[in-house]
């Protein structure tokens, strides 16, 4: 099974909003997009990795949430145009799941954009353990080949300038009875959210832009003998192995696909990985886009 990751396009269109919508949080964060964000993401990049994802001919992808930047309603319909065109495959070999700016205010999440606009990509194969968190029902699961993709939403409608998420105790505990299925057990579980797994060391960094109960989520893989974490929000590329009860964990995040940037571990890219037929976890790589238009191919080293 190989599998692409890309997370955190941040797709901008005001086509046709009315003035009065930015009367919420939405006035912070235009004018950052005005004042920085608008500059340096940039939505040809996105397109371009799409085409590229779709050119290696991989198994599955993986979007790990904030597709657009404001959560209006012209910004989904480019984000589901990219992936129904640029990548061009079949929702069922697609994974998404939510980022904050996805739910960025509590009417998004009231509307149910999310779920509406990518209902065909969020068709879980256990839909009886799914629960709903109001950006639609988790966690999905897509049972492929070795792997069990499980898609899990910690996005959450926040006060300007915070970009915490929460999983909950409810989908927490639906994604305990997803790990215990035997259709799952028998797979690798590759495990994807917007936010990181782990929080900063900073507890005030921790409550802006962390996993309010992070703890809980690695209670419950605490068991785990292998497994991905795939995850974006920090707009740079991290991995790391933690140790569980019986084996470890990678956790792998991926940069803004739309991000112009100096460093090849921030600009614009995307992750592959490799996972083989018995379920180990074999070669990781980022394809890092360059200023010409090609990629260049960065292995990671195994930890």
């Amino acid at each position: 099974m190989r599998i692409a990751h890309f997370s955190d396009l941040h797709l901008l269109s005001l086509e046709g909003v009315a003035t009065h919508r930015f009367f919420n949080k939405r006035a912070t964060g235009l004018a950052n997009l005005r004042l920085k964000r608008g500059r340096v993401h940039r939505p040809a990049y996105v397109k371009s990795i799409a085409r590229e994802v779709k050119r290696l001919g991989v198994d599955h992808v993986v979007v790990t949430g904030d597709l657009t930047n404001l959560a209006l309603e012209p910004e989904f319909a480019m984000a589901l145009d990219l992936l129904e065109t640029d990548l061009g495959m079949s929702p069922k070999d697609v994974s998404i799941v939510p980022g904050n700016h996805d739910l960025y205010t509590r009417g998004s999440r009231v509307a149910k954009r999310f779920a509406t606009y990518f209902a065909d990509y969020l068709v879980s194969d256990l839909p009886e353990l799914a629960v709903d968190v109001g950006a639609g029902r988790f966690p999905v699961v897509k049972l492929r080949g070795c792997v069990a993709m499980i898609g899990l939403s910690s996005a959450v409608p926040r006060a300007p300038f915070v970009a915490a998420g929460r999983l909950g105790r409810a989908q927490l505990a639906a994604l305990r009875k997803v790990l215990a299925h035997p259709e799952v057990v028998r797979r690798t579980p590759v495990l994807a959210l917007h936010h990181p797994p782990h929080n900063p060391e900073s507890r005030f960094k921790s409550m802006l832009e962390g996993l309010s109960d992070a703890a809980m989520l690695w209670t419950s893989v605490a068991h785990l003998p292998a497994g991905l974490f795939l995850h974006g929000h920090l707009h740079k590329r991290v991995r790391r192995r933690d140790r569980t009860d019986s084996g470890g964990v990678y956790s792998i995040g991926a940069t803004s696909a739309s991000l112009h940037h100096d460093s090849s571990e921030r600009m614009a890219s995307f992750n592959v990985y490799d996972v083989a037929t018995d379920g180990t976890i074999g070669a990781m790589e980022a394809h890092v886009l360059t200023p010409g238009g090609h990629f260049d191919v960065h292995p990671f080293p195994l930890l």
